[in-house]
Order: C-alpha cells, then structure tokens, then sequence
C-alpha cells in the first residue's frame, strides 16, 4: 500500500472513483503528548494551560481532557475558572486525589509546543504515507485525498488502517471522518469523538447531515448560527430546504456556501500547503530495545525509505539527522549539515548511523531518520563527490567524534525554548 497501489479489489484504469476524502483530527492533543511524557496522566483530569506557569492561577485552558471536562473545564476557560471546577492536585502527596468523589482534583501542564510539533511530525508522517497529497491544517488536524489508494468499498478499513497506525507507532488517539467532500469529512470526523471513525459514501452525505444542528456545518460559528436560528433555521437540513436565494440575501456569498454544504455539494480539493521543509520516516518498537543490532538495522531501513522517498520528489537535502526516543518519552535529536545540496542515499545511510552511535547502548523505544534544508530546483550536484570528497560522518563533529547534537527535547533547555515559543501559540487544538 505504501507504494500508493490501489488496494485489491478497487476499480481500475478507466473507471471514475468518486472522491475518498479523510479528515484525521487528534483527540485532545496536548493533553494525549503530556501522556506520552507521563504515563501516570492515563485516565486521570489534565488541563494544559497557555500562558499558564506550574502553581500559577494565571493564563487560559488551551485544551482539557475528556476527564477534566467532566467537571466543566472547558477549551479557552481562564485557569483561575478552571481551578475552581477542578483544584489542583498536590503532586507532592502520592496518595493526594484519592477519596471521596467531592475530593475529586486533576493535573495542569504549561503548554510545550516544542514536544507537540515532535509527536504532530510523527503523525504527519504516516499521513503522507498512507496518502498522496495531504493538506495539514494545524498541528493535530489533517486533510487526506486517498482516492487513488482505496475504494469506497473498503475505504472504512483503509480509514481504520490509519487510526491504527497512529495509535500504534506514535500512541495518540485520533478521529477519523471519511466523505466525498472536505467539508463533510470534517463533519464526520467530530461526529463520534474521542477515537471515532464515521463513513459517510457518496449519496448519503445530505441525509447525514440532516438532522445536525446548524452550528455543526463547517464554516458556521456562533453568530452565524445565531442568525440562522432567529430565522427559524435549526438544522442542516433547514438549510438545505432553505430558498437559497433568501440566504444569499442574508448571508452574501457565504449563503450559497451554506446551502451547498448542507447539501452536501463542495468540490473543492484536497491541496497542499507548499513544499515540505524534511522528510522523515520513524518507526516504534514494540518495547524499549538496548541492543544494539536491532536498532542500527531499523536505522538503515529508515535511512533507505527516506532518502527513496527524497529522491522520489526530487529533493536535494543540506541535512541529515536522527532522532531516539527513550522511554518513557523522552526526545534525543542529533543532525549535521553537508558541504552542499545531495542526493545520496548510500551517505544517509552511513551519516545516520553515526549520529545514532551514542545511543546504540541505551534503551530506546523508537528511532527516525531525517533529510532536511531541501532544495527541489533541478542542479547537477546529487552527490557529495564533488565537495571536495568530504563526508559528512567526519567533519562538524564535537568532542569525542561525535556529531554535534542539534537539539535535545529534554532537560532544561526545551523548558527554556518552550517558554520562549509560548507566545507563538494558538488555540489549534480546540476539540
């Protein structure tokens, strides 16, 4: 499947497939990669605060898990709102939250962009590996346009396959909507959350939409729903039945827009945005592995898929790095940069494995190659020949030999470059 062959089974040359568009949304982002960090957190109310500092009272929910929400901590609530629904757990009393229900208290976590954009680059991966053109929306939310990898008839077990990915290889729970259309997919997606997977074949898109309340169309927020209710327009459905020329009146274009949603009419595709800036390929063990044979081997094998994948987009790269995560999640990144723009998979293979020559004793639960600094402009520099014979496993090396590390996602240093991202972030992961 990975070579973007269509499934057994799916009509062939010839024949016109309807679109087979997927909506991949993670549930609860931020709060499923503090998981991944903690795995204690399993279960248990975690609020993740922007602007928001461990014991402080300042800052908003950026998002709350489903636990939290329980107890009405909500997406965008001012922390202080949200210590009030929920008090803080005192992390230094192991036997603290236990009890009666009215002693009932969660976990609060600064927000760290540095450590979701790590786990959103796993997820992205397998995205594109399992489609061949994907358009990422934010760090956690995803188009895919798989029609030319399955067939509506099996496309619930394609979508499967990609939930299943995701869960296995990164360890955060996604949705996933698929439909004929972007805007129905969307729908879809957030139709059965947390881990939901609703289909929704060609023909059926307007009576699933139906019976939906308005302010779940795409597009329609709550003043728009507002109005809408005012006259007397409750449900997608509503909208569809609506004279259109009435909602364009009311609305202007963005009327027409509606009543074609609802309709379950959207034709726009499934696009891109621009040119990737790496290319990777990671790959989880099914426990923490110390030897050293298995992972230097799951090492070249990724080094292979990478730089096929480059060379297959056309892609020179000025870096190469690796990545080891040891458990429970923490994050290890080491790269170098070549004399020039290569391809040439032979000096990623052999570059890669120096890089992951410090971490060869260590236990470690998952590895991944990276190519980045691309360049896709056509040139007659693919190999690292003529730079002089230099290579890369021999020059930009610290003490020891060793490469030098490009960056470290733990320690002290992520918490210092995750407090200057701060103010960078959105409230992308509202679900």
């Amino acid at each position: 499947m990975n070579d973007g062959s269509r499934l057994p089974g799916v009509g062939g040359e010839g024949e016109e497939e309807e679109r087979i568009v997927l909506h991949v949304d993670a549930d609860c982002f931020y709060a499923a990669c503090e998981r991944l960090r903690e795995p204690e957190l399993e279960g248990e109310p975690l609020v993740v605060g922007m602007g928001y500092e461990e014991g402080e009272t300042i800052g908003a929910v950026a998002t709350a898990s489903y636990e939290a929400r329980e107890h009405g901590v909500e997406s965008a609530q001012a922390i202080s709102t949200a210590l009030e629904r929920l008090p803080r757990r005192d992390e230094s009393d192991a036997d603290a939250g236990e009890g009666s229900e009215d002693e009932i208290s969660g976990y609060y976590r600064p927000v760290d962009m540095e450590h979701y954009e790590e786990v959103a680059g796993e997820v992205r991966e397998i995205l594109h590996d399992c489609a061949d053109v994907v358009r990422e929306v934010s760090v956690d939310e995803a188009y895919l346009d798989v029609t030319d990898r399955t067939g509506w008839e099996v496309a619930e077990g394609f979508a499967r396959h990609v939930k299943e990915r995701v869960r296995r290889d990164v360890g955060v729970t996604v949705s996933v909507g698929a439909a004929p259309s972007m805007s129905a997919a969307k729908i879809a997606s957030d139709y059965d959350k947390p881990d939901g997977l609703t289909v929704v074949p060609p023909g059926a898109v307007e009576e699933f939409l139906a019976p939906l309340e308005v302010d779940l169309l795409h597009g329609v927020g709550p003043v728009t729903a507002r109005e809408l209710r005012e006259r007397g327009i409750e449900t997608a459905g509503d909208v569809a039945r609506a004279d259109p020329d009435s909602l364009v009146s009311a609305f202007g274009e963005r009327g027409r827009e509606l009543y074609d949603r609802a309709r379950g009419e959207d034709d726009r595709p499934v696009e891109p945005r621009g040119r990737p800036k790496s290319l990777s390929r990671e790959s989880a063990f099914a426990e923490a592995v110390v030897e050293a044979a298995p992972k230097r081997e799951r090492i070249r094998t990724l080094a292979a898929a990478v730089a096929d994948r480059a060379s297959r987009k056309d892609a020179l790269y000025r870096t190469i790095g690796v990545k080891a995560v040891t458990p429970p999640y923490d994050v290890h990144t080491r790269e170098t940069s070549l004399p020039g723009p290569v391809d040439d998979p032979p000096l990623v293979e052999r570059t890669a494995l120096s890089l992951f020559s410090e971490f060869e004793d260590d236990p470690v639960r998952k590895v991944g190659v990276r190519v980045a600094n691309l360049e896709f402009a056509g040139g007659d520099q693919t190999s690292l020949e003529g730079f002089a014979g230099e290579d890369p496993t021999e020059i930009e090396t610290g003490d020891g030999g060793q490469p030098p590390a490009a960056d470290d996602a733990s320690g002290a240093d992520s918490t210092a470059r995750r407090r200057r991202r701060e103010g960078q972030t959105s409230f992308g992961d509202f679900d």
